[in-house]
């Protein structure tokens, strides 16, 4: 017998989950969603999130509520009579009256090996940091920050030069493939469930603004690991100099590279391997304001960065 399952995510990494559920004959009797947001240079246009198309495409009925504050949204939950709701990345907080509105409660895929990275971001803390590991859990909700006793784990190794993009795309399906697994485990009443340790806890901060420009004095390991943190967005960034102005210029690729001298320095050797404070990191995939994304010798046919050109 499936299970009537309110579905609750919003951006492309939810979709396979969705697509799963209704694959392996579940019912979805509603699908939540942030939404449709302003888009356009003038924000005149909404666009739907990737959840809302896709849902519309499977046929699915869709709500969007702002917020649950108001009564009347929790009563519109409780009454679709489910029997679970299944959360990946909806992006909003989830009162009480939601995480038990449901005979058998509220089921996350969470894109980390809790308790290291609860939060926001853990994709991009996990490469940030460096870790050789991550995974994709679920875990049944409750009142903490993903705080609840994990059911399933399925790791996968963080390559070297992996960069969030590619993490995002390869704990997406694993997620997927996960969270069909426990439904069908719930289902029979067999999935297990372990509370998380209480040691090794950290956060998974939202990334800012503010931490996206690249710092050429840290280690060449430490760059280059922000640097495939935060790509494809929303990009680590440098300034190069330029006869009118410093120009912008977000990297999107690296490798460790070879060589020594002042931080932000363009060595010579290998096209654009720049010193760090210690070591020196290879820039192989950039970006103008604007412009293509370009390997770094097309890059450097327009943009001049000789030996001793400083960035910054």
């Amino acid at each position: 017998m499936a299970l009537k399952i309110i579905f609750m995510g919003t951006p492309d990494f939810s979709v396979p989950t969705l697509r799963a559920l209704v694959e392996a004959g579940h019912e979805i009797v509603s699908v939540y969603t942030q939404p449709p947001r302003a888009a356009g240079r003038r924000g005149l246009s909404e666009v739907k999130s990737p959840v809302h198309q896709a849902a519309e495409l499977l046929g699915l009925a869709v709500r969007t509520p702002v917020s649950f504050r108001a009564e009347e949204d929790r009563a519109a939950f409780r009454a679709l009579d489910a029997d679970v709701a299944v959360v990946v990345a909806y992006g909003l907080i989830l009162p009480e009256a939601i995480l038990s509105g449901t005979r058998l409660g509220a089921y996350n895929g969470h894109a980390s090996l809790l308790p290291r990275w609860r939060g926001a971001a853990p994709i991009q803390r996990a490469i940030m940091a460096g870790d050789a590991e991550t995974g994709m859990m679920v875990m049944k909700m409750d009142k903490g920050l993903d705080t609840g006793p994990v059911a399933l784990t399925d790791k996968v190794s963080i390559g070297e030069n992996m960069t969030a993009g590619e993490l995002h795309d390869a704990l997406m399906l694993k997620g997927a493939k996960l969270m069909a697994i426990a439904m069908a485990k719930l289902e029979g009443g067999e999935l297990p469930l372990v509370p998380q340790a209480e040691d090794g806890v950290t956060y998974a901060r939202k990334i800012e603004k503010t931490e996206t420009r690249m710092d050429f004095s840290r280690p060449a390991k430490e760059v280059h690991n922000h640097i495939r943190g935060l790509a494809p967005f929303p990009g680590a960034w440098t300034e190069m100099p330029t006869e009118k102005r410093a120009e912008r210029v977000k990297v999107h690729e690296s490798r460790i590279g070879a060589g020594e001298g002042p931080a932000g320095t363009v060595l010579d050797g290998d096209p654009l391997t720049i010193a760090c404070g210690e070591g020196a990191v290879r820039l192989t995939r950039l970006q103008k304001a604007g412009g293509k994304v370009l390997d770094a010798e097309d890059f450097l046919r327009g943009n001049a960065l000789p030996p001793g050109t400083v960035l910054s």
